[in-house]
């Protein structure tokens, strides 16, 4: 086990918050046991640890969106009891969420003030907001135009807005949940030289993410949890990325990894004219598209699984026309397909963990002779895919919204490897996933190319890109810009293609 250390700068920075003794139990599971988190002033502290190791638990205690069964938190030196969110609002708390809560129909400043509303004979002053929205955003670098609709907004601009939110209504210190999880590499660097620069004014930022160059670039200090405990309590300018990982999991893990290329057989995929983009993959064969999110990839990627209409060009698969295919009929065919977004796409939230792994089984292996389901094969056939890709789940029963988002990922891309198809599909396998995650889903990855499949990976990702494709394709402007064999494939030569200087 990692040993704890004392950091230097724990001593040097005012305490805003502090956490002592945080202890928290679900049905079957402890999430906090004892917790100790202390977070100075004007600083940037990363709080990481694997899926389910009790961050988003502890974060929520802090939040007042869950109570705590022991422990104490105080703010600015004075003990506190949040019974909701408003509590902790009041006390200069606020928290960005994964999914961010505005309104898409309503104005940047509209969502900025909502609650907390400039007033001009009881009612909305609608310039007041204006005026208060551009003050923030000059004096904080978070450019937006007070007026646009939220709707029509990128992802990084949303969190820009999310931000001011807090702002506006006083947060002294912003807890973050995996904040770049949806951000492009240049959003990204944006948005930690806002934090930085809120840091340097004072705020105090709770980062919680897994993105080990992150912490090391953007953080202060770094606190890891393993099982609902603290393994490691670290200054970020003493410690390296083996160290924190080795915390998160407990064992020695290979960083940015590039696995042994594969073996290429027949061509399982042809693709020709379809939005504008030629390709094929082989069996035995993994091909990466990178490209900045918004270049195509995304709609490509729907037109193959069968979720976005083909009006031109030709899809074949293992010499078979699917180009008109349902995606019912695609499954059938051999297609299995790992979506970007696991809630909206991948997955039923509000079904049990064995159903959403039944899902395209249930035609075939679990079906009885009526067409029907049998529970007792639903349950078996969960417990198996459990086990076999490490999906923490209280239980086969247990709804799919209520696992964390990493558990969430494991559960898709198990349910699609189950299926043995001749051609994956995945983007995205490991965002938002945890370092000894990645690694599981990596491997089980290669091992399916290794098996005779072949794969098609989209992943904004370069080190995931350069470690597991055989051949990386770059979409630039919704076309396919360049095209490289991986030894050629450096992250240089990468990026000027991402940017667009191959096109």
């Amino acid at each position: 086990m990692t040993p704890q250390r004392s950091s230097p700068a724990e001593t040097e920075t005012e305490t805003v918050v502090e956490l002592t003794g945080i202890s928290k139990r679900f049905t079957g599971t402890l999430a906090n046991d004892a917790v100790d988190l202390r977070v100075g002033r004007g600083e940037i502290h990363a709080l990481m640890g694997e899926n389910g190791a009790g961050k988003s638990t502890l974060m929520s205690i802090l939040y007042g969106m869950v109570r705590p069964d022991a422990g104490t938190i105080r703010v600015d030196g004075r003990e506190v009891s949040f019974s909701d969110p408003a509590d902790a609002i009041a006390a200069g708390l606020g928290m960005v969420h994964q999914g961010f809560r505005l309104f898409d129909s309503l104005t940047v400043a509209e969502n900025v003030v909502f609650r907390a509303e400039p007033r001009r004979f009881g009612f909305l002053d609608g310039a007041a907001a204006r005026r208060r929205v551009r003050e923030l955003a000059e004096e904080h670098g978070l450019p937006v135009d007070p007026d646009a609709r939220v709707g029509a907004l990128p992802v990084g601009v949303r969190q820009r807005v999310e931000i001011l939110k807090l702002l506006h209504r006083g947060a002294r210190v912003l807890i973050l949940d995996e904040p770049t999880a949806v951000l492009t590499p240049d959003e990204a660097s944006r948005l930690f030289t806002v934090l930085k620069s809120l840091a340097q004014q004072g705020c105090s930022v709770i980062l919680v993410t897994h993105k080990l160059n992150e912490v090391l670039g953007g953080s202060d200090r770094v606190t890891v949890l393993r099982d609902g405990r603290v393994t490691a309590r670290l200054r970020t300018a003493d410690t390296t990325a083996a160290e924190i990982a080795e915390a998160m999991t407990g064992r020695r893990v290979a960083l940015d990894r590039i696995h042994p290329p594969g073996t290429p057989g027949e061509v399982v995929l042809s693709v020709s004219g379809v939005r504008g983009v030629d390709l094929t993959v082989r069996a035995g064969e993994i091909v990466g598209i990178a490209g900045v999110a918004g270049n195509g990839q995304s709609e490509l990627i729907e037109a193959l699984a069968g979720l976005r209409p083909v009006s031109a060009g030709r899809v074949e698969l293992a010499g078979r026309d699917i180009t008109h295919e349902s995606p019912a009929g695609r499954r059938a065919a051999g297609l299995a397909y790992v979506p970007e977004d696991r809630a909206a796409v991948g997955s039923a939230p509000a079904a049990s963990v064995a159903e959403n792994l039944a899902m395209g089984h249930h035609r075939r292996s679990l079906a009885t002779r009526r067409g029907l389901l049998h529970p007792a094969a639903l349950r078996a056939h969960a417990r198996s895919l459990i086990e076999r890709f490490g999906i923490k789940a209280p239980s086969p029963g247990t709804p799919a919204g209520a696992l964390s988002g990493g558990n969430l990922q494991k559960l898709l891309v198990g349910r699609e490897l189950a299926h043995d198809a001749p051609l994956l599909l995945v983007e995205q396998p490991t965002r938002g996933v945890d370092i000894g995650a990645i690694q599981q889903i990596h491997e089980q990855l290669i091992a399916y190319r290794d098996a005779g499949h072949a794969v098609l990976l989209v992943s904004a990702e370069l080190s995931e890109i350069r470690g597991l494709s055989d051949r990386i394709l770059v979409m630039y402007e919704g076309r396919i810009s360049a095209s490289y064999d991986r030894d050629d494939a450096d992250e240089h030569t990468l990026g000027l293609a991402l940017a667009g200087a191959e096109a």
